[in-house]
C-alpha cells in the first residue's frame, strides 16, 4: 500500500534502536526523509548511515540529545527545521518498587517521557497549524491505561502522555493536522532483550526460555508473545499517513490484546 509520504520530512526522538528505529524505517521505506536521535552522535550518526543504506534515494540525519536534559533539548530544536511527521518515542522504562522510587527518579521520568513531547510538539506544532497540515505521533503504552504495580512511575509518565496527545488534538480544529498515540504492548525491543539475557546469563538459561517465560505470566495478551517493533511502527506510518485523515485525538491500540478487558 503506498502512504502518500513521499517528499516529507519527520523527526523521530529515541530512533537509533528498537521501536524508535523500526517507526524511522517503515517511514523511510515510504519515500520519508527522516531524521533520527539519540542520546550519542556516534549511534545517532550510524542509524542515519543505516537509514541511508536500506533506503536509498533520500538523505536520512541525525541530531544527538539527551531528552533528560533540557539544555540538550533546547539545542536540538535550535538546528531542527521544518518538519512534516513528529513521532514522540523517546522513553525509559524499568521495574521499581513504588516505596523505593526517590523524587529525583520521578522527574528523570517525566523529563524524557512525558517533556520530550511537550517540548518537541509546542516547538512544531505551531507550524504545522500555520501550514494546515502534518502529524504527531506519540509512541504510547498500555501501561498508561492499566498502570503496572511494580512500574507505577513508568505507568504515570505514559497515562500523562495519553492525555497531552488527547489536548493537542483539540488544538488542531479546522485543519488537516493531527495527533494521535499508538498504545503499544509487551515489545521484545532492543531494551528488553537485553534485561532477557541478563537474566538468562544469571540463571544459566537459554535466552529463549526466559523470553517464553516472561510472556507467559502475562495471562491478559491474546498473542502468547512479544510484539515485534515493526508490529507498532507499520501502525505508526499509516497514522503519520494522509490515509489517516480521519483520525485524530485517538488513543489506538496495539497491544497484542492486553487492554481487551479494560477498553
Amino acid at each position: 500500500m503506498d502512504l502518500q509520504l513521499r517528499g516529507k520530512t519527520a523527526f523521530v526522538s529515541g530512533s537509533t534502536q528498537g521501536i524508535g528505529y523500526a517507526v524511522a524505517s517503515a517511514l523511510a521505506a515510504e519515500g520519508v526523509r527522516v531524521i533520527v536521535n539519540g542520546r550519542r552522535e556516534e549511534s545517532v550518526a550510524a542509524a542515519a548511515a543505516e537509514l541511508r543504506s536500506a533506503h536509498p534515494g533520500t538523505e536520512h540525519a541525525g541530531l544527538a540529545a539527551d531528552f533528560g536534559d533540557p539544555a540538550q533539548v533546547d539545542a536540538l530544536l535550535e538546528r531542527l527545521g521544518e518538519v512534516d511527521i513528529l513521532v514522540n518515542n523517546v522513553g525509559l522504562f524499568g521495574l521499581a518498587p513504588f516505596a523505593d522510587i526517590a523524587d529525583d527518579e520521578w522527574a528523570r521520568y517525566l523529563e524524557v517521557n512525558l517533556m520530550s513531547g511537550v517540548r518537541l510538539s509546542r516547538h512544531l506544532l505551531p507550524g504545522m497549524l500555520e501550514r494546515g497540515s502534518g502529524r504527531i505521533v506519540f509512541v504510547g503504552s498500555e501501561s498508561g491505561v492499566n498502570v503496572p504495580a511494580d512500574m507505577i512511575h513508568y505507568g504515570v509518565t505514559k497515562a500523562a502522555m495519553i492525555a497531552l496527545g488527547n489536548g493537542l488534538a483539540k488544538l488542531t480544529r479546522g485543519t488537516a493536522v493531527t495527533v494521535n498515540t499508538v498504545l503499544g504492548g509487551p515489545t521484545y525491543s532492543d531494551g528488553v532483550a537485553a534485561v532477557v539475557e541478563s537474566i538468562a546469563s544469571a540463571q544459566s538459561a537459554p535466552a529463549d526460555a526466559v523470553k517464553a517465560a516472561i510472556i507467559g505470566q502475562n495471562r491478559t495478551t491474546l498473542l502468547e508473545r512479544f510484539l515485534e517493533p515493526a508490529e507498532l511502527a507499520s501502525l505508526v506510518a499509516y497514522l503519520a499517513s494522509p490515509l489517516a485523515s480521519a483520525t485524530n485525538g485517538a488513543a489506538i491500540r496495539a497491544d497484542g490484546g492486553v487492554l481487551t478487558g479494560l477498553l
